[in-house]
């Protein structure tokens, strides 16, 4: 569960329009929203270094955020950042204003501890990670910041599912119709390279001996057949 909310400065923005969200980002100033709780949205900017550095943590949009604006102090939760697609300049992001008893559906990263205590990865194991993160629903209260997969006493052939997942009562993952797999560790896969046959210079020197010896025994057998030849030549 967040205990410590992630603190953001936002001034509100009088204008809207595609020009001047443009003149916003070029003033270092990204333009964003607050929504949610049935109340009017609020257009806002925040300054683009403090928000790349909060973007740059991978559980950003799955903690709780405290927006100051105008002396008054907004709990949001990030819901969507728009990237450029070429460029992936920070375009535009989305807050959803939150209270107390607001329920949301996110993702939240699963974080994976104890491998020095895992004899599978001490036998050469590989850890195959089928989800980085999972989607929940729970209440805003209850986000936890990350989910914690213990590895400790896993062989070979080991998988961790969600069920071995510590979370909280209100906590639900979306996917309720199997045990879904988180990781699993896997067996080590070694590829036997094979260093191709080099034929030394003394082998090679080894093999023309022998053969220009084959050819010289070769030439010394058939000189008498055709002495034998001639001899037959000479008596008819």
């Amino acid at each position: 569960m967040n205990e410590v909310l992630v603190k953001i400065h936002a001034e509100k923005r009088l204008k809207t329009g595609t020009g001047r969200s443009r003149e916003f980002r070029s003033n270092n100033l990204i333009p964003g929203i607050i929504y949610g709780e049935k109340k009017e949205p609020i257009p806002i900017s925040l300054n683009e270094k403090e928000l790349k550095l909060q973007l740059n943590d991978t559980g950003f949009f799955s903690k709780q955020c405290e927006i100051s604006l105008d002396n008054e102090n907004l709990k949001v939760l990030p819901k969507d950042v728009q990237l450029h697609p070429v460029k992936e300049n920070i375009l535009h992001i989305d807050f959803l204003r939150v209270g107390e008893n607001t329920n949301v559906t996110l993702f939240v990263p699963v974080k994976f501890i104890n491998e020095n205590k895992c004899e599978g990865l001490r036998q050469g194991g590989v850890l195959n990670i089928v989800r980085h993160e999972v989607e929940l629903k729970t209440p805003v209260s209850k986000i936890p910041e990350f989910l914690e997969a213990d590895l400790d006493g896993l062989e070979i052939g080991d998988s961790i599912h969600i069920s071995s997942i510590n979370l909280a009562e209100s906590v639900k993952p979306t996917i309720q119709d199997r045990d879904f797999t988180i990781a699993t560790l896997a067996p080590p896969t070694v590829m036997k390279v094979e260093e191709p046959t080099k034929e030394t210079e003394d082998d090679k020197e080894a093999t023309d001996k022998e053969s220009d010896s084959t050819e010289a025994t070769k030439d010394k057998s058939e000189e008498p057949k055709a002495a034998e030849g001639n001899n037959e030549e000479n008596k008819n």
